[in-house]
């Protein structure tokens, strides 16, 4: 804690403030513009919408509203070992699944619980604001300090993400976004695919700014030649699974996969309704008939690797997809995204601050395509992976049961969608579900072996 003995040497300390601050001043930029996105969020959210839960796997926009917020918490507690949490019977509702800060409430009740209140939570939310800019303002943070305050950003990147999952399970088209923008044009695109030479290839993230923990050490894998989707699949082309009997008979699925199938009664991608007029889908736009053009959306792991295998294929590994993503075989170079090095924007993908709240056809980004010629391996859908999802060789944990404590019974995702935020993506992100989870944002492209 900063204390001002006499007036001089408050002067003094005030001088010698004001230049740290200034140097501080991208991170607390950072922080505004973050917090400032989670806010645009629920804006047009009436009150009751707040506290409620649809389902055990979503979370009240309420309880969002304040983990967010509550993480910062646990992050400074971490720098500054005498920082007093704002409340503990906050703290025992808003914690996810860390253990080291006690027992965290049971997820699917969060919808149960009334208080803290709607209103009190955005005192919270405002409380910790300041609590965090005058956190960063007067404590001399280390290269680590740093770290762990950015991870927090990023941290709140995902929660806005799952924020949306969360109201179109809610809400669907009842959810009025503060910004919608015109979807773009498509050309006409026919799925074909790209052949990738194999050999050693460097998986991992490889440039100078944040990354999580999971996405490194860099390191070398050693690849076959494939070849791969040049678009993720479509509906159209997920439609004659369906029709084919996809979901009617066990030989495409996975032992446990086909166990799901026939419990939950799965008959098509999450969301979409069989009507006389053909399929349809209830999402951010609405209920509508399904664009064939589309990136199929919102299929679990066990529906792509099921469809796959009707079709041939496979799904790639995530080393696959990194290097179809990222690396150039012409300059023998790989970059942060497909397009380059340069950070994302509304010519090369779509993502949350593109505001189209929906996917874009297949082909709607060719300023986004890869040095191999693949296309939307950013935004759109997350792309299911082959792999399992654990540490890479010489993995260092960054921060105690954030990524780590996950390293089972769950698949790879990789490419973003159109959820999330901008700062949040590169080539080398790896995210992760459980192999029936399907309320995201996610899709798959397939690749054969040669």
């Amino acid at each position: 804690m900063v204390r001002y003995n006499n007036e001089e040497g408050s002067n003094f300390l005030i001088m010698t403030i004001i230049p740290e601050i200034e140097n501080k001043k991208p991170l607390l930029e950072q922080f505004r513009e973050t917090r400032k996105r989670t806010l645009e969020i629920v804006k047009t959210l009436e009150k009751d919408d707040f506290i409620v839960q649809t389902a055990f796997f979503t979370s009240p926009p309420k309880w969002h509203v304040g983990h967010v917020s509550w993480i910062y918490e646990a992050i400074m507690s971490k720098i500054d070992k005498n920082y007093e949490f704002y409340s503990r019977e906050f703290s025992e509702y808003l914690n996810s699944y860390y253990q080291q800060f006690g027992v965290p409430h049971d997820k699917g009740t969060r919808g149960m619980i009334s208080r803290p209140t709607i209103e009190q939570i955005f005192q919270y939310f405002n409380t910790i604001n300041q609590r965090v800019q005058r956190f960063i303002e007067l404590h001399t943070l280390s290269n680590e300090a740093k770290r762990l305050i950015v991870m927090g950003f990023h941290h709140e990147c995902q929660h806005q993400e799952l924020l949306v999952y969360d109201l179109q399970h809610l809400l669907a088209e009842q959810y009025r976004p503060i910004r919608k923008n015109k979807m773009p044009r498509a050309a006409v695109a026919e799925q074909n695919s790209v052949k990738i030479k194999g050999g050693l290839f460097s998986v991992g993230y490889n440039g100078k700014g944040y990354c999580y923990d999971i996405e490194l050490p860099e390191h070398k894998e050693y690849l076959n030649d494939f070849r791969i989707d040049v678009f993720p699949v479509t509906n159209e082309q997920y439609l004659r699974f369906i029709n084919d009997g996809g979901y009617e008979t066990y030989k495409y699925w996975l032992s446990d996969g086909w166990e799901k199938v026939k419990k939950n009664e799965w008959k098509a991608p999450m969301y979409w309704e069989n009507s006389e007029e053909g399929w349809k889908v209830r999402d951010f736009q609405g209920i509508r008939k399904i664009n064939p053009k589309e990136p199929v959306c919102h299929v679990s792991y066990y529906e792509a690797d099921a469809y796959c295998k009707w079709a041939g294929k496979r799904l790639p590994t995530e080393a696959e997809w990194e290097k179809a993503a990222c690396w150039s075989e012409e300059k023998q170079e790989k970059t942060i995204f497909p397009w380059g090095n340069e950070e994302p924007s509304e010519q090369n993908c779509n993502l949350l601050e593109s505001y189209h709240w929906g996917c874009t056809e297949v082909g709607a980004y060719p300023r986004g395509k890869s040095p191999s010629g693949c296309y939307q391996m950013i935004g759109d859908v997350w792309e299911w992976t082959a792999s399992e999802f654990m540490g890479y060789p010489g993995f260092k944990t960054g921060f105690n049961e954030y990524n780590d404590k996950w390293f089972t019974n769950q698949k790879v995702l990789r490419g973003g969608s159109f959820g999330t935020p901008q700062m949040s993506i590169r080539g080398s992100y790896r995210n992760f579900f459980r192999l029936d989870e399907r309320w995201l944002f996610s899709g798959f492209r397939c690749v054969e072996d040669i």
